[in-house]
């Protein structure tokens, strides 16, 4: 059939109005775009009639201005530095294993820490809990030189162990000691070492508090230890604590923090403890102790039997101070009965509360030293005086 020439008519129209429904939108819509870019030449212009040029071909280095001296504390702390860094060693540790492949000895890195140099012959002083566990430890010296170190010695209630490097070709700066005994809060401090493997860190701070208690390793309470907001972070374990003379007054050994990191809080073993115990470390291996002689009760066995504190003997070592005096342990006699032992509440004239009161009481006295003991025996008090001997 043809089509007439109305029908094309119609379809034309009808195609003309779609296209328009179509293209209505998108003329609306770039006649918005016009306006917008019309406008922003507009602000462009009127706000901005003159844009500034990115770049300045003329653009020069600024002239130096002259610092000056050196404020007298900056000065200070600047040759506190320059000097006792010269001690400070890195010390890196790893263990030994045998690789269940080919059984051949595999070294695995353990961590790292800080020491110092305790004297011209190698000896280094670090944390206990830097070398524990470990069996093999290199020294890196302030010349970035790095040596192996043997063991010496170490002293888990004390946080302290002594390594030696070969010095006979070495030209080693040791550190400066110094006393704990007579410092003040409010005291400057610095402290030097390694925190997060970046040796010769150096940080400031002031004492922030004295006689503070911490845990050692082997869960022994070291006493009258340091307190600085100096920041201690892990890594400068083992690193020495400074005064503003430049000499050693601590150790740096622990921080007080949820997170590991530093929060204003570190603690360093005091040097009057480090000086008594290098020493024996250096010339034994090991600390010799003044003791009773006698094995204990921990302190909640005591309080949940005896409803109040002391320290209770449990036994006493044959041939020892305490059983040359007659001290009583606890036993049971024929009948079966449980006789409890001698209860220590004091040595001397300090109370002892607990076992970390009567290891601190033995620690400041040395071998041969008499103490009065103060006990408790079936209710009543006596007291009976002791020389202490060696603990092994």
């Amino acid at each position: 059939m043809n089509e007439t020439s109305s029908d094309a008519s119609n379809r034309s129209g009808e195609f003309s109005q779609r296209r328009d429904a179509q293209t209505g939108p998108m003329v609306n819509g770039w006649l918005v775009i016009a306006l917008l870019v019309c406008g922003a030449v507009f602000i462009v212009r009127e706000f901005y009639p003159n844009p500034l040029p990115l770049f300045n071909p003329d653009a020069e280095s600024l002239p130096i201005t002259p610092r000056g001296d050196l404020a007298a504390d900056e000065q200070t702390t600047i040759e506190i530095f320059n000097d006792a860094s010269r001690a400070v060693v890195h010390i890196m540790t790893a263990d030994l294993a045998a690789n269940q492949a080919n059984f051949n000895i595999q070294e695995t890195p353990l961590g790292s820490g800080t020491g110092f140099i305790w004297d011209n012959n190698g000896y280094i002083v670090t944390n206990y809990h830097v070398i524990h566990n470990a069996a093999r430890f290199r020294v890196t010296l302030s010349d970035n030189t790095t040596h192996n170190a043997v063991l010496v010695g170490g002293e888990p209630s004390h946080d302290i162990a002594v390594l030696r490097i070969d010095s006979r070709r070495l030209n080693l700066h040791s550190i400066k000691l110094g006393q704990s005994s007579g410092l003040q809060v409010g005291q400057k401090v610095f402290a030097i070492g390694s925190p997060f493997g970046l040796d010769q860190t150096l940080t400031t701070g002031v004492i922030s508090g004295l006689g503070r208690e911490i845990q050692a390793i082997n869960g022994r309470v070291i006493r009258d230890v340091i307190q600085t907001d100096a920041a201690i972070n892990p890594g400068n374990s083992g690193g020495p604590l400074l005064d503003s003379a430049g000499r050693l007054i601590g150790v740096n050994t622990a921080i007080f923090s949820p997170t590991g990191t530093s929060a204003g809080i570190g603690f360093a073993v005091p040097a009057d403890i480090l000086n008594r115990i290098v020493p024996q470390l250096i010339q034994n291996g090991k600390v010799s102790r003044p003791g009773l002689g006698v094995f204990i009760f921990d302190d909640a066995t005591v309080r949940r039997r005896l409803q109040r504190t002391g320290v209770l003997i449990r036994d006493v070592a044959p041939d020892s101070a305490a059983s040359e005096v007659g001290l009583r342990g606890t036993k049971y006699d024929e009948e079966g009965e449980l006789i409890l032992g001698d209860l220590i509440i004091a040595v001397d004239e300090t109370p002892i509360e607990t076992q970390a009161d009567l290891f601190a009481a033995l620690d400041k006295k040395e071998i041969g030293d008499s103490v009065t003991l103060h006990f408790l025996r079936d209710g009543e008090e006596m007291q009976k005086k002791v020389e202490l001997r060696l603990i092994e």
